[in-house]
């Protein structure tokens, strides 16, 4: 083999740990593949008796490659990311990327990461499932080691903040939030009805009135719940709401206002920057 052929079969020996390390990180499998492709670009257009370590090499590039397209995903307009199908060869799926996402993290954790600051989620997937050192972090992030551990130990309190407990008050609004919810995912226009106040209000991003009546709010709640690959029960700034993911990112988050067993107000965040100011904790699925 020529030296060309001898850095491809090494590259290959490291590009399924280079998927997980990008699939996890992005959530997409699209992207994962994206970013191992310019790890193996910017490979071969570097003389490889300077890397000492290809592995960490390896690792580093692609970690700095996810951090900018998270970076860059803050930037991009709501809607840019819906659900992406799994690649699949002449057969059906392809086996390295169903055993890839099969031993990924769960859809709840996923959509918990896309609510991280960039650095954050980077810091969390390198160190706590990766193993990478926080020296070796800290120069991918552009931070110390101090604050690169810093910055993994608070994505880890919101992780583990996942399932808090609820008061009797909150346990019985979810129960009506659930309802509805499975209406949406179900299509059931009626049932959608029978959890709403005649003349519910639907806000955005904390704007003014949007829609209001309980057939306009609930024809936006099917519309939503087609684009949605999740929906996950959670409290929105401490009151209950949903988290509606696609591709594993959240596209929108929803608050609920309940008055006398009815829904009387769905307060909708959109906007990726508010999303990630959100105080948000995913409940357990029942």
């Amino acid at each position: 083999m020529d030296r060309h052929d001898v850095l491809a079969e090494r590259f290959e020996a490291h590009r399924a740990r280079l998927r997980a390390v990008a699939y996890q990180t992005l959530g997409s499998a699209g992207e994962a593949d994206d970013a191992v492709q310019e790890a193996w670009l910017r490979l071969s257009r570097t003389d490889p008796d300077d890397i000492e370590n290809l592995a960490g090499w390896l690792t580093t590039v692609v970690a700095r490659v996810c951090l900018n397209m998270l970076k860059a995903r803050r930037d991009e307009p709501v809607g840019m990311h819906l659900p992406e199908t799994v690649a699949s060869d002449g057969d059906g799926i392809d086996p390295e990327q169903q055993t890839l996402l099969a031993d990924s993290i769960g859809p709840a954790l996923l959509v918990i990461l896309h609510t991280l600051a960039p650095a954050e989620r980077l810091a969390f997937v390198l160190h706590d499932m990766f193993a990478v050192p926080f020296d070796d972090i800290a120069t991918i992030v552009g931070r110390s080691p101090a604050a690169a551990r810093q910055l993994a130990s608070r994505a880890r309190r919101r992780v583990q903040g996942v399932a808090p407990a609820l008061d009797t008050d909150l346990t019985e609004q979810r129960a009506i939030v659930d309802a509805f919810l499975t209406a949406a995912r179900d299509g059931d226009f009626d049932a959608l009805l029978d959890a709403l106040d005649p003349d519910v209000i639907v806000r955005s991003n904390g704007a003014e009135t949007t829609i209001r009546g309980a057939a306009a709010a609930a024809g936006r709640a099917l519309a939503g719940a087609r684009f949605a690959q999740v929906i996950l029960p959670a409290l929105i700034d401490r009151a209950i709401g949903a988290v509606l993911a696609a591709d594993g990112r959240p596209i929108s988050l929803i608050a609920f206002t309940i008055t006398e067993g009815r829904i009387v107000a769905i307060d909708l965040i959109v906007d990726p920057g508010r999303i990630a100011e959100t105080d948000l904790a995913l409940l357990a699925r029942r």
